[in-house]
């Protein structure tokens, strides 16, 4: 790549990028409107070193998954991403491979609903990214890697966190998730991490590998679940799931009906500082 052009792309994108539009506060006085490299480094889950490094072209192979956190941090377009990743001497996710960009509409709506608690996934379930409310309520991922960030593996391999599901809804759900993954694979032939995904879930859980060979389909939809919360107790929310049409994003928020002592736990959640408990999401 052309180490001098990817830093100079990435100055000329941060300082475009106010705190304001990504989500943090502008912070008393500033020399200049853009982001700070600290606050980058935030953002994306990478050092300030590294930031630093790679403005200044003294890191020379960012990764792709160090390419598209930038992209999302600086919330770039998709020509504006294909083009960072030019710039970095790799060639974007194509249409074979599941997409994992978030646009900026779909990055502002998330701004919007700081007060609920919200994620995104791909489509094959891997979580991108997740609101604090959405870490206080569910549990904090964004420490983990690979599988472990995946709904479907973590349902099927993980024991259960304080989300209570009944045998038939436990059911519904795996049909439903394996059937997205089914759709998924057509979808997106060329996706390796999704083949890898299934071929470990077919192989490691019964459970899977009866939904997936019995040509499991069932539509994800809406469902009212009852979280046990370590420091709130006791809440039934709604949790619905929303696709991004040309993306094919999951967005996935939890709300309690207004009036209900589920909606006052919800809130008081969000007061009491939004503490990160490990769970499931």
């Amino acid at each position: 790549m052309t180490t001098a052009e990817f830093g100079q792309a990435m100055r000329r994108w941060r300082d475009r990028a106010t705190p304001e539009a990504a989500g943090l506060p502008a912070g008393g006085h500033r020399r200049a409107a853009g982001l700070r490299r600290e606050e980058l480094a935030l953002l994306t889950g990478i050092s300030v070193d590294y930031v630093t490094r790679l403005e200044q072209g003294r890191a020379t192979t960012p990764s792709g998954q160090v390419v598209e956190a930038l992209a999302r941090a600086l919330r770039l377009d998709t020509a504006e991403r294909a083009h960072l990743f030019t710039l970095a001497g790799l060639a974007a996710p194509g249409r074979g491979t599941v997409p994992g960009h978030i646009t900026p509409g779909v990055q502002r709506l998330l701004d919007r609903l700081a007060g609920t608690p919200v994620s995104v996934f791909d489509a094959a379930w891997n979580m991108i990214v997740a609101n604090p409310l959405w870490a206080a309520l569910q549990g904090d991922l964004t420490g983990l890697r690979g599988f472990r960030r995946n709904v479907v593996w973590r349902h099927f391999f993980d024991p259960p966190g304080h989300i209570e599901l009944t045998r038939e809804q436990r059911a519904e759900f795996g049909v439903a998730v394996v059937a997205d993954l089914r759709a998924a694979a057509a979808r997106y032939p060329a996706d390796v991490g999704l083949r890898e995904l299934i071929a470990e879930l077919r192989t490691g859980s019964e459970a899977f590998a009866g939904f997936w060979a019995a040509g499991a389909i069932g539509p994800h939809t809406s469902a009212r679940k009852l979280i046990h919360h370590p420091q709130v107790g006791t809440m039934e929310l709604d949790c619905d799931v929303l696709t991004v049409p040309g993306s094919d994003l999951r967005i996935v928020a939890y709300t309690a009906e207004p009036g209900t002592e589920a909606a006052d736990r919800l809130a008081l959640l969000a007061v009491v500082g939004q503490q990160i408990f490990v769970g499931h999401a």
